[in-house]
């Protein structure tokens, strides 16, 4: 398949594919949105394509896997503290273009907490924060992979603690 060929196939798909999309999302711009995406990436790894597949499952996967990683972005995304009786919600979504007073409150005493943190628990745990990987943070701090992931791990129970002090 040329890609001229593959290029009017995948915008024949594409009634099809916003329909799917509406029913992923149940939003019509995310769901244009969800499209537009899955157009991009299947240009981008067309050379992936394989001209004896069908080409509507192969995009419909694509579409299918899009939505479910930015769902599981959008879920991590969320922070949520609870107490016994209280309950309080950080939301840090793209979708937030305005945050709440309480969640600017909120999010400048995490970070006052993480501040106040020992060097050797804060150096990894800002760095994860900032997207690194856990053996990209152990090549960059020199330590072994043990140990950066124990002292994230018991960085995010200290900030719990600290945290829910600050809740209740």
């Amino acid at each position: 398949m040329t890609t001229i060929q593959f290029q009017n196939s995948l915008t024949g798909l594409e009634n099809k594919m916003f329909y799917f999309a509406l029913s992923l999302t149940s939003n019509s711009d995310k769901a244009h949105d969800l499209v537009q995406e899955t157009f991009l990436r299947a240009l981008t790894y067309q050379s992936k394509f394989s001209s004896d597949t069908n080409l509507m499952a192969w995009v419909y996967t694509i579409m299918k896997n899009t939505f479910i990683n930015e769902y599981r972005r959008n879920i991590k995304a969320k922070t949520t503290l609870e107490s016994q009786s209280n309950r309080l919600h950080i939301s840090f979504s793209k979708d937030d273009f305005y945050p709440s007073v309480e969640s600017i409150h909120a999010e400048k005493e995490i970070y006052k907490k993480i501040a106040l943190l020992e060097e050797e628990f804060r150096e990894p745990f800002q760095l994860f924060l900032n997207g690194y990987k856990y053996k990209e943070i152990a090549e960059k701090l020199d330590l072994p992979l043990g140990t950066v992931k124990s002292r994230i791990f018991f960085t995010r129970k200290k900030l719990s603690r600290c945290l829910n002090e600050y809740v209740n």
